[in-house]
């Protein structure tokens, strides 16, 4: 997931993107601590989709404001 394919979604298809994004989290730091994991890097990929979905729905909210 780009910034770029971000930026064409609506907030609500963020948001979506989020809460999907945050089970995923949540499912792989439960792997984790089960010692269930095999994909560890996948952790890092998903936590940095968190902060780009974060970034592009604070700016689209910024742009509202003006």
């Amino acid at each position: 997931m780009n910034a770029k394919e971000l930026r064409e979604k609506t907030p609500d298809q963020l948001r979506e993107d989020l809460t999907q994004l945050k089970k995923e989290a949540f499912n792989l730091r439960f792997q984790q601590a089960t010692g269930q994991m095999e994909a560890t890097a996948r952790m890092r990929t998903v936590r940095r989709d968190v902060a780009r979905v974060n970034t592009v729905l604070n700016e689209k909210a910024a742009a509202a404001a003006e």
